[in-house]
């Protein structure tokens, strides 16, 4: 009698992952299904609105800044051009804002 519930253990079990494995394939294939549908429909709208769909729009924009960036260069330099002269000035001290007056308010001018 063992063997024969040991059999009937081993196909109840083969038949439960087979409809497990069949039901996780119709879920990844209505996945697949659904975005195919909202990509069509995000294209259909581009070409009759005549505008670029705005995931795009965003997702050039980062790629264009990272290769501008990852090539070591910022903008407007290029890798033979040099950084430019050095320029030395004469420091000189910014005197204090007045101090108020005892009858006015020292947030008055930034109220203004």
């Amino acid at each position: 009698m063992n063997g024969l519930f040991d059999f009937f253990a081993r196909v109840v079990r083969g038949v439960l992952k087979l409809a497990l494995g069949v039901m996780a394939l119709a879920f990844v294939l209505s996945l697949l299904l659904a975005t195919l549908v909202v990509v069509l429909g995000i294209s259909l709208w581009a070409l009759i609105t005549g505008r670029k769909p705005a995931p795009l729009v965003v997702f050039n924009r980062f790629r264009e800044t990272s290769q501008r960036y990852t090539q070591g260069v910022w903008p407007g330099r290029g890798p033979a051009q040099p950084m430019g002269d050095v320029v030395d000035v004469q420091a000189h001290e910014v005197p204090n804002a007045p101090a108020p007056r005892s009858g006015q308010d020292p947030m008055a001018r930034v109220i203004r």
